[in-house]
């Protein structure tokens, strides 16, 4: 199944953004395991150096492969790469740190395709639809990939629209409202679920 010009759009942006974070945290990660490890542990600083080096090649080949993607299942085949990488650099990050591994939440983006084709990608579908990341952020108008804080900002902003209080108490919004709220929900409790984060908004 071939990607309309929308959702390839954020799945390039989405493995973009992933791309630059894990290549910034393997550089962080290279300098800090030279401080740490090089005197102490020299036997492995060099396997988690050439660890390291390799899954940044790795980033470059899915980066140069990003922009050429126009199907479903390539996009699904290209995003299990980059899951493997990620994994791989788990693996060396608990090295380095000394440290159990992280559960580390996996964004699928094919299950937003899944949907979409199912559903016409309807960011309005009825409540209790939103399947994926990548719907949520569209519900919510935010692009695919942005921190919590952003998400955070973006729902209380809408939120505080459509609210009746702010509506003198018309209630015609209603919807809208609890469509945005499942989505925030959505990306606070599958997505951002890993810990580390902050915490969600606040009252109305």
């Amino acid at each position: 199944m071939a990607l309309n010009n929308h959702n390839r759009r954020k799945f390039v942006t989405g493995m973009t953004r992933r791309i630059a974070q894990l290549r910034g945290q393997t550089i962080k990660s290279l300098d800090f395991a030279m401080e740490t490890m090089f005197l102490e542990r020299s036997e492995a600083y060099l396997r988690v150096e050439e660890g390291l080096l390799e899954v940044d090649r790795m980033l470059v080949v899915v980066e140069e492969d990003v922009e050429a993607i126009d199907e479903v299942n390539a996009a699904q085949r290209l995003e299990s790469r980059l899951e493997f990488i990620e994994d791989r650099f788990e693996e060396f990050e608990s090295e380095i740190r000394q440290r159990p591994r992280r559960r580390r939440n996996k964004i699928n983006m094919f299950n937003f395709f899944k949907a979409a084709a199912g559903s016409g990608g309807d960011p309005m579908a009825p409540a209790g639809d939103v399947r994926s990341a990548i719907q949520a952020y569209e519900i919510l108008n935010v692009e695919f990939g942005a921190s919590l804080s952003i998400v955070t900002r973006a729902f209380r902003e809408r939120a505080k629209k459509l609210h009746p209080d702010s509506r003198k108490g018309d209630r015609s919004s209603e919807p809208e409202l609890r469509k945005i709220i499942e989505a925030y929900q959505y990306l606070k409790t599958e997505y951002f679920s890993a810990g580390g984060e902050e915490s969600g908004p606040r009252p109305f």
